[in-house]
C-alpha cells in the first residue's frame, strides 16, 4: 500500500482515488493544454529510453506555472523515495483526475507506459477541444445577454430621467408605454439595491440547491431537456463517455473500473447515475449494450454501435470510432445553435431597447403634431 495514505478505497490497479490527503489542494489546478504537453513530453523521454526520475527532473525544469512545477517536483520526490508513477499522481488530485491515475498504473502494469501516455495525450487533446466548443456556445448567448442588461439599466437609471425632466415641464398626459417604462425606470433607481439583493440571493440559493444530489440531477435533467442547448450537451456527453471509456479500455483497465471512473468524469449528474446502473448491471452478467439502451439516455445508434463492438471483441475500437463521429456532431450542434441564437438575440435585446427608446419619443411626436 502507498505508504503516504492508509485510508481511501482502492482501485485493482492499487491507486487510492480518494485524494484526501494530497497536497494538490495547496496548488492552482493546471491548464489543459498545458498537461497535455506534459504528458507527450513524458511518453517521448520514456520511449527513448530516458530513466523515470530523470525525466520528471527535466520535465519540472520545462513546467510553464509554479504550480505545475511544484506538483511534478513533489511526484519526483515521492518516486525517488520508492512510491509508483501512479501512486506519486494520484496524491494531487486536482491536477491528475482518476481516469489519469489509473490508465498509468495500468501502463506500469504492462510495461507499457509510454504507449499509454500517448494515448492520454491524445485524450486530453479530443476532450478539451470539445469542451472548449461547447464553452465557447455557451458562452456567447451569456456575454450577448450581460451586455443587453447592462445597456437595459443604463437607459434606465440615466438616460430616461432625463426625458422624464423634460416631459415634467410640458405638463401633458404622457402616453402610455412612455409613463411604463419611467414608472419602471423609477422603480430601478429607488430598490436598485434590494434588485441587488435579490438577484445574488436568488443566484446563492440556486447553486445551494444545485449543490444537492436532487437538486443536481434536476438541473441536468433539465439542462439535457432545453431545445436546442440540450442536444449539443448530450452529444458532448456521448463523445466523452465513449472516449473516456475506450481510452481506458484500450489501456487494459477492467470494464467495471472503467465505468466507474467514466462516471466520476461525466460532468451531469443524469448521465453519471445511467453509467453506474450499466455498470451494476454488467456485474450481474450482463453485456453494456443492452443496459446501456435501457439507460434511456444515450442515442439508439451508440447502443448498436456498442453491441456489434462486443461481438467483433473490439469493443474499444468502436466507441473511439462513435467518440470521433460525436465530435462532428458537436461542430455540427455548435453551428446550428450560433445561428439560430445570434439573430434570435439580436431581435430580443433589440426589440427590448428599441421599445423603450420609442416610448420616450412617443411625447415628443405628440408635441410635434400639436406645434403643427
Amino acid at each position: 500500500m502507498n505508504r503516504a495514505r492508509k485510508t481511501g478505497r482502492r482501485h485493482r490497479w492499487g491507486v487510492d482515488d480518494a485524494g484526501a490527503g494530497g497536497r494538490s489542494t495547496l496548488f492552482s489546478r493546471v491548464h489543459p493544454r498545458e498537461l497535455v504537453l506534459f504528458t507527450r513530453q513524458f511518453a517521448a523521454m520514456i520511449n527513448a529510453g530516458l530513466p523515470l526520475t530523470r525525466a520528471l527532473e527535466i520535465l519540472s525544469r520545462q513546467a510553464g506555472s509554479p504550480a505545475f512545477r511544484g506538483v511534478i517536483r513533489e511526484t519526483l520526490y515521492e518516486v525517488e523515495t520508492g512510491n509508483t508513477l501512479a501512486g506519486a499522481l494520484g496524491r494531487h488530485p486536482a491536477v491528475f483526475t482518476s481516469l489519469y491515475v489509473n490508465m498509468v498504473a495500468a501502463g506500469e502494469a504492462g510495461s507499457l507506459l509510454d504507449a499509454i501516455l500517448e494515448r492520454l495525450a491524445t485524450f486530453l487533446e479530443k476532450n478539451d477541444r470539445v469542451r472548449r466548443k461547447v464553452k465557447g456556445a455557451l458562452l456567447y448567448p451569456a456575454v450577448v445577454l450581460g451586455v443587453a442588461v447592462a445597456v437595459i439599466a443604463t437607459l434606465l437609471l440615466f438616460v430616461i430621467p432625463t426625458f422624464e425632466s423634460v416631459f415634467a415641464s410640458y405638463g401633458a398626459l404622457l402616453p402610455v408605454p412612455t409613463r411604463a417604462v419611467i414608472g419602471l425606470s423609477r422603480v430601478v433607481q429607488s430598490w436598485w439595491w434590494a434588485i441587488l439583493i435579490a438577484t445574488g440571493g436568488a443566484f446563492f440559493l440556486l447553486r445551494r440547491w444545485v449543490a444537492t444530489d436532487a437538486g443536481r440531477s434536476r438541473a441536468d435533467r433539465f439542462l439535457l431537456r432545453l431545445p436546442i442547448f440540450g442536444s449539443l450537451l448530450r452529444r458532448a456527453a456521448v463523445s466523452r463517455f465513449t472516449r473516456t471509456l475506450g481510452t481506458m479500455l484500450a489501456s487494459g483497465v477492467p470494464i467495471l473500473e472503467g465505468l466507474e471512473i467514466t462516471a466520476r468524469t461525466a460532468g451531469n449528474r443524469v448521465i453519471h447515475d445511467a453509467v453506474l446502473e450499466i455498470r451494476d448491471a454488467i456485474a450481474g452478467g450482463d453485456s453494456i449494450a443492452g443496459p446501456l439502451e435501457m439507460a434511456g439516455v444515450f442515442p439508439p445508434m451508440v447502443s448498436q454501435m456498442i453491441h456489434v463492438g462486443e461481438e467483433t471483441g473490439d469493443l474499444d475500437g468502436m466507441l473511439s470510432r462513435i467518440a470521433d463521429f460525436y465530435d462532428d456532431e458537436v461542430d455540427v450542434a455548435v453551428e446550428s445553435l450560433l445561428k439560430v441564437i445570434e439573430p434570435a438575440l439580436i431581435v430580443i435585446l433589440g426589440g427590448v431597447v428599441g421599445g423603450m427608446i420609442i416610448a420616450m419619443y412617443l411625447p415628443i411626436f405628440d408635441l410635434v403634431d400639436t406645434i403643427q
